[in-house]
């Protein structure tokens, strides 16, 4: 299970925790203690998607099924023996994957130094860099709207925010969702917050 940063859990319209994996689970633990019949839907904020968290058994048993948080030890306490370098490319981590291009793309990646390998990773790492902002807002919007779909669905202007939300109109979308209920739309329009743009 890949392990959210931070999360937000939400009983029907209002929100009864935040925070990293471990803590929310041991409030909502508590929470379904308290009330057993309790609906909670949970949220990563990275991404707006929901989270699925197995609340059944005692806490230790809750706590056990997460993943473990890694624990980064000092650099002069790591013991783990460093292996002898041998000849031949570094291990530097890549993946292999097939992708589909045309002949004069392989023709092009062809004649660049180090090989197509190298070169489409330069190709990749300008595009990431150069297309930063615009990244941070399209997955800014996304998660904006994959929480209101789920929360907000039925709500009166959805429709109209979602337009505003993706034609970055802040102003327009402030006043769609100015009416819903007030936990969703403090956490809604925080997931929001980077997907508008400076200019």
């Amino acid at each position: 299970m890949h392990a959210p940063a931070q999360l937000t859990a939400f009983a029907g319209k209002h929100k009864v925790a935040a925070g990293p994996l471990h803590a929310v689970a041991r409030l909502l633990k508590e929470w379904v203690t308290r009330d057993p019949a309790a609906q909670i839907l949970i949220f990563d904020d990275a991404t707006g998607s929901q989270v699925d968290l197995n609340l059944h058994g005692s806490l230790e048993q809750v706590l056990q099924r997460l993943p473990q948080p890694r624990v980064e030890t000092p650099a002069q306490e790591d013991q783990t023996p460093v292996p002898a370098r041998t000849a031949g490319r570094p291990k530097l981590g890549v993946v292999a994957r097939e992708i589909t291009l045309l002949p004069r793309h392989w023709e092009w990646l062809a004649t660049q130094p180090g090989g197509a390998s190298v070169a489409l990773r330069k190709l990749v790492e300008h595009a990431q860099r150069d297309n930063k902002a615009a990244d941070e807002q399209r997955q800014a919007r996304e998660a904006a709207y994959k929480f209101m779909s789920a929360l907000a669905g039925d709500a009166a202007g959805f429709e109209e925010a979602s337009r505003a939300l993706f034609a970055g109109r802040q102003p327009a979308f402030l006043v769609c969702v100015q009416d819903w209920p007030a936990d969703v739309r403090e956490h809604v329009l925080r997931l929001a917050q980077r997907g508008w743009s400076d200019s």
